[in-house]
């Protein structure tokens, strides 16, 4: 049904997209009304219960949203750095209790107090000036870090836009197998989390005979603490877009789809004027500088659903399905959105593109380690004493980032969750065995991840944080498998419990249900959460010993 789903919703193409419809629908209220559901039901020949399945799925159309007015960020980086009891109390004397709701991970995990209102973002002492935010729909300039060991590829000023995009020119003049060449010598490997071959993708998408092909950017950048992809989007748009639109030419794919989280309204805002000025320069369109090549850009905002970070719920959340994970094979590059050849990448992977076309694979490839080349975007969150993005080789101690760099911890921190919900819980004691690359992180038991840093401070309940977790997992599963929807329900009501009374969670029916969720999840967001937990119970067994029973 999936499938005829999608033919269904690919007939309008991407000009009219019915996921883009519903959150048009839902801009007055919060949520669209059933006429308008049925309406667009119609239209798109997709059921009612289909449109409604999808509406019921969003944090930001869901009915439990109409009404809101401003939204307090409940991502793990303001969750533990304990400012966010104070900012609700706050809006709760210019607000209703029924018009706050909540954001999973602003981005502005640097300086916390996260909250958003009329489309715009606000932290640190920004709640301050809430008055004037209401009626004069103040903004303010956000401030963090940027830095760098090593070699500067995504955080080095690229010049005049049109200087810039010499490189891009450049790659027109070549034969798209050389630029794969150039790509495979580079050794890029996806910055999302998987750590996967970007070339293969190419390769694969490449090799279809379909005419029609997408480059889909994965920006829906949802694991708190995580910020880079967003630095990428406002700070230097055209390494993105660039990337893009190379990626399309070695693929032999006419459109791109950035597919943008909701709960960044800033970077949807500077990626569509970063593509505007792309158009003023009559580089995009129908036959590119005479070169015989055809691309065009579209952005979608997101409406609020973390599963969407993983690359087939985010093509069927684009077709206006409920973003569901999908069974593969077939693959994305076999049939993708709408059933056409699609190579999904998330922001960083395609934005050292430009780089490695401008000096070579091999130039890429010297950075860093031999399976993990190049360089890698850090974030780290508010309890470091230099907060903010840093790009270090792939290989760099992990120390030298967090007490060089970062400035080390402005309080005392038991832990880090490095890599987003379903990253690896290190142990401050264990940052000297870890070096910034996917292997070492694999070797000792954690993952690199997106490398995000959100801290544990000592005075925070390990049972606690691993209750969020579970309770994060059940919140943004998609439920189409059983091991995820129902095993991480399971798991944070038992651990509530043990903080309740006596009751004592039994260590074999822990372990029973992480190898339940590994073994038959059908994505990561299921088989990436035993990770954590597992860390956290071998290290912090201590800790945790009067909540099991063993």
């Amino acid at each position: 049904m999936s499938k005829n789903l999608s033919e269904l919703s690919g007939r309008k193409g991407l000009e009219k997209n019915l996921f883009e419809e519903l959150g048009i629908a839902a801009r007055e209220t919060g949520t669209p009304d059933l006429d308008t559901l049925e309406k667009l039901s119609a239209s798109f020949l997709v059921g009612k219960s289909n449109v409604y399945g999808s509406v019921s799925f969003y944090d930001f159309l869901r009915p439990e949203n109409k009404g809101k007015k401003v939204y307090v960020c409940n991502g793990s980086a303001c969750m533990t750095a304990g400012t966010q009891d104070a900012l609700t109390e706050k809006l709760s004397h210019h607000f209703n209790s029924e018009e706050i709701g909540e954001m999973c991970c602003l981005g502005r995990c640097h300086e916390n107090s996260a909250f958003h209102i009329d489309n715009k973002n606000y932290s640190g002492h920004d709640i301050d000036q809430i008055t004037s935010i209401k009626s004069d729909h103040t903004t303010t300039s956000e401030k963090y870090n940027v830095g760098h060991i090593g070699t500067p590829i995504l955080t080095s000023p690229y010049g005049p836009v049109s200087e810039y995009y010499q490189i891009f020119k450049d790659c027109l003049q070549k034969p798209a197998s050389q630029l794969l060449s150039e790509l495979k010598d580079s050794g890029l490997r996806g910055r999302g989390g998987a750590g996967f071959s970007m070339a293969f993708k190419l390769e694969s998408c490449r090799n279809q005979t379909e005419e029609t092909k997408f480059i889909v950017c994965n920006a829906d950048e949802g694991d708190p603490g995580a910020y880079s992809d967003r630095y990428i989007m406002e700070q230097r748009p055209h390494s993105l877009l660039m990337g893009m639109m190379i990626a399309g030419y070695i693929a032999g794919a006419k459109y791109g789809v950035v597919y943008i989280r909701g709960e960044y309204p800033e970077s949807v805002d500077i990626i569509n004027e970063a593509i505007a000025d792309l158009q003023n320069q009559n580089l995009l369109g129908e036959n590119i500088l005479d070169s015989g090549f055809d691309y065009q850009f579209k952005v979608i905002k997101a409406q609020g659903a973390y599963i969407c970070g993983e690359e087939t719920a985010l093509l069927s959340s684009i077709e206006g399905q409920r973003p569901e994970v999908r069974v593969r094979p077939p693959y994305p590059t076999q049939q993708g959105l709408f059933n056409k050849p699609t190579v999904v990448n998330n922001v960083e992977t395609l934005a050292n593109l430009p780089f490695i076309m401008k000096n070579g694979g091999k130039a890429f490839a010297a950075i860093g380690t031999q399976k993990s080349t190049g360089t890698k975007l850090i974030s780290l969150d508010g309890y470091f004493n230099t907060p903010g993005i840093y790009e270090v080789d792939m290989g760099t101690p992990l120390k030298e980032v967090l007490y060089g760099l970062g400035g080390g911890f402005r309080k005392p921190v038991k832990a880090m969750h490095i890599g987003g919900p379903l990253g690896g819980l290190v142990p401050t004691t264990e940052v000297e065995r870890l070096t910034v690359d996917f292997d070492s992180f694999a070797k000792e038991g954690f993952l690199l991840g997106h490398a995000s840093v959100v801290c544990i401070p000592e005075d925070y309940p390990i049972i606690q944080y691993l209750e969020h977790l579970f309770r994060f997992t059940a919140h943004e599963s998609c439920g189409k498998c059983f091991p995820c929807r129902l095993g991480s329900t399971r798991g944070y009501e038992m651990l509530a419990k043990a903080q309740q009374g006596n009751y004592k969670v039994d260590i074999t029916l822990m372990n029973d249900l992480l190898e339940t969720l590994e073994t038959g999840s059908l994505c990561a967001l299921g088989g990436g959460l035993p990770l954590p937990i597992k860390n956290a119970m071998k290290y912090f067994k201590s800790e945790l010993a009067p909540y099991f029973n063993s």
